[in-house]
């Protein structure tokens, strides 16, 4: 397998976003978001050997979110074959589900006459325990952005099928407004900045601020590229204006939107929600650069975002079941911080 580069960092922190201007140097290919790490196999300490069946249907699984995208999975029966050669890749003698994954990568890096893999699937930020010790050598982008952003975006993201990503069954848009709490983002933000910082000063390593990113790209980008022992290119800053959950996508338009920062600020949380975000995420988002603004919200209205985060947290587990390989570990990566 080639050098890998990881993008991870909460979901709407610009890993998409960092996961194209990577794309965009000559040795890299972005791979879609794989969630191969907790959706299709749990990490373990001790990866124990699968059958060549499984290993098939793995392979077939990982090319069709490749080929044809995430929510296509059940046509993986068509990579049926090109699964299985992928399988005859791996050295003998046992099968696990990471030399698997390197195979696979290595496949579509062969495909694409690239070296350089880059995942940027946001919730591996949950597994760099695990992936450190996998990949050795490869590097890490660790996004961070402001929670109160986060959030906003998080909240209008059920509309990203109108705004553009009309591949987006309807089903999903259900799934991602059931998923939106003020309470649930922030103590995810909260807990995937841990995850994040608690690497912070090692070497492979870079932990980026959205912000920083948007309003002085070229500065940045180099450190990335430094970090990510890349040679810089600017035309890597050449990306489409794509993904918002606050307006139409313009694909036409090319560079970093440098209206992307603060948007919180031109409405669309309540006061309910900027005080939850500002209680919760605190300590952490003040280490981060990130500055508090006085915020009055009712008791009533804290009381009854209280209330429904109970009904809000039950849909949200129901629908999102059958997409994580064990929910209990799931769970614990995220809220035990």
């Amino acid at each position: 397998m080639g050098r890998m580069i990881f993008v991870v960092g909460n979901s709407r922190s610009g890993t998409t976003m960092m996961g194209r201007v990577l794309g965009g140097h000559q040795s890299v290919f972005t791979f879609h978001e794989l969630h191969f790490f907790e959706q299709l196999w749990a990490p373990a300490s001790d990866p124990q050997a699968i059958t060549r069946e499984d290993a098939t249907a793995l392979a077939a699984r990982l090319l069709t979110i490749q080929r044809d995208g995430y929510y296509s999975q059940t046509k993986s029966k068509e990579y049926t074959q090109e699964a299985s050669a992928i399988v005859d890749l791996i050295p003998a003698p046992l099968t696990t589900p990471p030399s698997l994954f390197d195979a696979f990568i290595a496949n579509e890096l062969s495909l694409h006459s690239k070296q350089i893999g880059c995942d940027q699937t946001p919730r591996n930020l949950y597994y760099l325990d695990e992936l450190l010790k996998l990949y050795p050598d490869a590097k890490f982008v660790v996004m961070v952005r402001d929670p109160r952003d986060v959030m906003l975006s998080q909240k209008n993201r059920w509309k990203r099928r109108q705004l553009g990503a009309k591949s987006t069954p309807w089903w999903n848009a259900l799934r991602t407004w059931a998923g939106y709490h003020p309470i649930t983002i922030c103590l995810l933000w909260r807990s995937g900045i841990a995850a994040g910082d608690k690497y912070a000063d090692d070497p492979r390593v870079c932990v980026l601020r959205f912000e920083d990113l948007i309003t002085d790209p070229q500065a940045v980008l180099k450190e990335v590229c430094a970090t990510a022992e890349l040679e810089y290119d600017p035309a890597m800053l050449d990306v489409p204006r794509v993904g918002s959950s606050h307006e139409q996508d313009r694909p036409s338009e090319r560079g970093l939107d440098p209206t992307a920062t603060a948007r919180w600020k031109q409405g669309g949380l309540t006061p309910t929600e900027l005080a939850i975000c500002q209680h919760i995420t605190g300590g952490h988002m003040t280490r981060h650069g990130y500055t508090a603004e006085p915020i009055c919200a009712s008791l009533l209205a804290l009381a009854w975002c209280r209330m429904t985060w109970v009904f809000k947290s039950a849909l949200a587990l129901l629908l999102n079941f059958h997409r994580i390989k064990s929910l209990r570990e799931s769970l614990r990566r995220r809220l035990s911080r």
